[in-house]
This record gives C-alpha cells, structure tokens and sequence, in this order.
C-alpha cells in the first residue's frame, strides 16, 4: 500500500533519522513504512503527529481510474461485424490518439486480441474451400468459422466491457502485448 510519509517528511525537511527521533519510532520502522509496508494503528497516529497531518492524509487511496476511453475502443471493436478489419483499424486509431498511458495500454490489449482473432479467421476462411471440395459438401462451409468469430467477438466485446465497469481492467486479453 502506496503512503504519502516520505513526501511529507522531504516537505518538513526532515531525515528518516529525524523523523524517527520526533516520532519515537525506530529508523528501520520509518524505512519500512516509506518503502511500502502497510501504515496502521499507533504507527499511523504517531506519524501523522510528528508530521503535524491528519492520518488520511498519510495513505494514498486507490485513485478510481478514468477508463471511459477504454471503454469506446472497446465498443468500436463492434465496426467488425460490418467493416471487414474494422474490429482492428477503428480501435487502433482511438487507441493511438488517446493520451492517458492507461487506457492507451487497454486499447493496445484490446487491438491485440483482434489481430490474433482476424488472423485466425483469415486463415480459417482462406482454408475453408478447399477443404469443403476435399470433403465434397455441398453447404458453404466459410459461414461456419465467419458466424463462429464474429459471436466470439461479440462475446468478447461484452465481456470486456462488463469487467471494465466493474473492475476497471480487461478479462479477455493477450499475455504478450505485441503491440
């Protein structure tokens, strides 16, 4: 959990060693509290008099991220179902366009689990009439894969877009970003 001890103590102008003369604390203490170790109880009191703040100030909340933009690229990945590759260019160009590093890195995410979706169904429908006339069928076997993606993306369109409201980060996503 992130807090806010060491810029403090850096605005007093003040040493971890004076900080934990004033506070009373030991020097290691303060140095695990900067570096990160969770802030709470009669630490926490003692602190934020010595720093002369109220304790809420001494702990960083979770910022609740703007993800809105996230969110548009992920719905304009919908544009596939009608432009061929648009589940690609349109997301791409929101997402290179955005500024915030945050929803920049979603879109990226997003874009990239496209690209792998569409190279599977390129391949998948460049393969399908030859292999429809080596199994001799007379049923266009291209729709199978064609109806197949394009619910798979709608379903990772939904899904995505769920776990954005919800938990603001995306369910269905690459490992690798090659992006």
């Amino acid at each position: 959990m992130k807090n806010n001890v060491k810029f403090l103590r850096e605005e007093k102008n003040l040493t971890q060693n004076e900080l934990a003369e004033k506070s009373g604390l030991s020097l290691r203490t303060i140095q695990r509290i900067e570096a990160g170790n969770i802030l709470k109880g009669f630490t926490l009191k003692t602190i934020a008099v010595a720093l002369e703040t109220d304790s809420e100030n001494l702990i960083i909340k979770k910022e609740n991220i703007e993800i809105e933009r996230a969110k548009i690229i992920n719905l304009s990945v919908l544009s596939g179902l009608i432009i061929p590759f648009g589940s690609i260019i349109f997301p791409l160009i929101l997402t290179y366009k955005t500024k915030d590093s945050i929803n920049k890195e979603l879109g990226k995410q997003i874009v990239s689990v496209q690209i792998v979706l569409s190279l599977i169904l390129s391949i998948l429908m460049i393969a399908s009439p030859f292999l429809q006339s080596a199994i001799t069928l007379k049923f266009p076997l291209f729709i199978v894969p064609l109806i197949t993606f394009l619910c798979l993306k709608l379903l990772i369109v939904i899904l995505n877009g769920i776990s954005l409201n919800q938990k603001q980060e995306l369910v269905i996503k690459l490992k690798n970003n090659f992006l």
